[in-house]
C-alpha cells in the first residue's frame, strides 16, 4: 500500500509539473500593454511599486519618456501575464487605462479606470468601473475602444457564484460582466452580465466588427467541466446576450489553465465574415495551440488547425488581421531560450506559410502582442533585458 501511495504521488506530481509549464507566471514588471496614437507615438502601460504608470516612445520603442503615475495612491496592482493593466486611445488621442486592484481578501479585486484628455501630460482621478463593491473577484479586465469612441470594459466577476452559494445552489466557474462608457470615459453605465460559468483565471479578449460592435471571447466551463471557449457580442440596449460555443476540444480539467485566447475580426467592411481565433487546448489526445475561424452570422466554427511545437511549451498566441492578411505569433521555450515564432496567411487563414523565429532571449520574457500603425504591423515584446518593437512584413 505504501508503494502504491508513493507511485500515485509521483504521477500526480508529473501531471502538475507538466501543466505548470503552461501556467507559469511572468514577473509583473514585464507585463506591459501598448497602443499607438494618431501621430505614431507608442504609449505603454505597466505596474511598478504599487502604481500603474504610463510612458511614451516617439521613436518606435527605442527610447521612452519618464513614466507618469496614473493612480495617485499606492495599490496592490494585479499585474501578471494573464491579467495586466490595459491601454487604448481614441481618434482624439484621449488615453484610457484600466487595471485590477488586488484586495486583502484572497482572489478579490476591483476594476479601475482612468483617462488622460491632455495628451498624456496627466491623468484624471481614477475610479472603480463597477457599482458592485463586494470584496469578491472582479478581475482580468479587458479594455476595448471602438472606432466611434465607445469604451467597453469586460471582466471576470464572482458575484453570482457567491449568490448561488448563499442560496444553496450549484454554480460553475465565474461570470463575464461588462460596462460601457459613451462619454469618453467620464463615467460608465451600470454593469451588465454577458454570460455565466466562465473560467476563473484566463484572460478575456475582444475585437470589433466593422460597425464597432464588440465581440468577447473567453474560456468557459461547459458541462462536465469541459474548458472550451465561448464567444458573444455585446448586445445593443435592451437586447439579451447570445453566447455561442466557439471551440470543441472537450478538454476536461477541474481547474483553471491560466491560458487565454486571441481574437481578431475577419474581413473588412462588406466583406466581413466573422472572427479569427487562436487558443490553447489541453486535451489529452493532442494538446497544443489551435487556430480556427468563427462565422459571425451562422456562429459555426471551422475545423481547428494545430500550430506550434507543444514539446517546446508553445502558448499564449496573439493574432491580427487586415482584410485577407492574418498574422499569428506565439511563444515557445527551448534550450533555456524563449522564442517568439510567427506565421502569416494571405488568404484569410485558410493557408499559412512556414513558421519562423522572429525574436529570442535567454532572459525572462513576457507574452507577445501585435500592434499596428498606419498599416505597419509590429511585434511588441518585453523581456528582462529590454523592450522590443519589431516590424513585421
Amino acid at each position: 500500500m505504501k508503494i502504491l501511495l508513493m507511485l500515485c504521488c509521483f504521477f500526480l506530481t508529473l501531471h502538475a509539473n507538466a501543466h505548470e509549464a503552461h501556467v507559469s507566471k511572468t514577473a509583473s514588471d514585464l507585463a506591459v500593454s501598448v497602443a499607438f496614437d494618431q501621430q505614431g507615438n507608442l504609449w505603454r502601460v505597466s505596474a511598478k511599486n504599487g502604481f500603474v504608470q504610463v510612458d511614451k516612445s516617439a521613436d518606435f520603442g527605442k527610447t521612452f519618456s519618464s513614466p507618469i503615475k496614473v493612480n495617485p495612491t499606492s495599490q496592490k496592482i494585479g499585474a501578471s501575464n494573464e491579467a495586466r493593466p490595459d491601454i487604448s486611445l481614441d481618434a482624439d488621442n484621449n488615453i484610457y487605462v484600466s487595471w485590477t486592484q488586488n484586495l486583502k481578501t484572497r482572489f478579490a479585486g476591483y476594476i479601475w479606470f482612468a483617462r488622460s484628455i491632455n495628451g498624456g501630460k496627466s491623468f484624471e482621478k481614477p475610479y472603480i468601473v463597477h457599482q458592485d463593491r463586494a470584496e469578491i473577484t472582479h478581475a482580468f479586465n479587458a479594455l476595448n475602444v471602438a472606432p466611434d469612441g465607445k469604451i467597453t470594459v469586460t471582466w471576470i466577476d464572482k458575484r453570482d457564484t457567491l449568490n448561488a452559494k448563499k442560496a444553496g445552489k450549484k454554480y460553475e466557474g465565474a461570470a463575464i460582466y461588462y460596462a460601457i462608457s459613451d462619454n469618453k470615459g467620464e463615467s460608465f453605465m451600470p454593469e451588465q452580465k454577458l454570460a455565466d460559468s466562465s473560467c476563473e483565471c484566463c484572460r478575456i479578449v475582444t475585437a470589433n466588427k466593422p460597425d464597432g460592435a464588440v465581440a468577447v471571447l473567453w474560456r468557459h466551463v461547459f458541462e462536465g467541466s469541459e474548458r472550451d471557449h465561448n464567444i458573444a457580442e455585446i448586445p445593443k440596449a435592451d437586447a439579451k446576450p447570445e453566447p455561442h460555443r466557439a471551440t470543441f476540444g472537450h478538454w476536461k480539467i477541474d481547474g483553471c489553465p491560466h491560458h487565454g485566447a486571441a481574437l481578431a475580426s475577419g474581413g473588412e467592411g462588406q466583406d466581413w465574415w466573422g472572427y479569427h481565433m487562436a487558443y490553447f487546448d489541453g486535451k489529452d489526445a493532442n494538446p497544443g495551440l489551435y487556430y480556427s475561424r468563427m462565422d459571425g452570422v451562422a456562429w459555426a466554427s471551422s475545423p481547428a488547425k494545430k500550430f506550434g511545437n507543444n514539446k517546446n511549451q508553445a502558448g499564449h498566441p496573439a493574432i491580427y488581421s487586415r482584410g485577407n492578411k492574418v498574422w499569428l505569433v506565439w511563444r515557445e521555450y527551448e534550450a533555456n531560450t524563449y522564442k517568439i515564432i510567427g506565421q502569416f496567411s494571405d488568404d484569410g487563414g485558410k493557408n499559412w506559410n512556414d513558421a519562423k523565429i522572429i525574436a529570442s532571449t535567454t532572459q525572462k520574457a513576457d507574452y507577445p502582442a501585435l500592434v499596428e500603425f498606419k498599416n505597419q504591423l509590429f511585434l511588441s515584446w518585453n523581456t528582462a533585458s529590454r523592450y522590443q518593437l519589431i516590424p513585421l512584413n
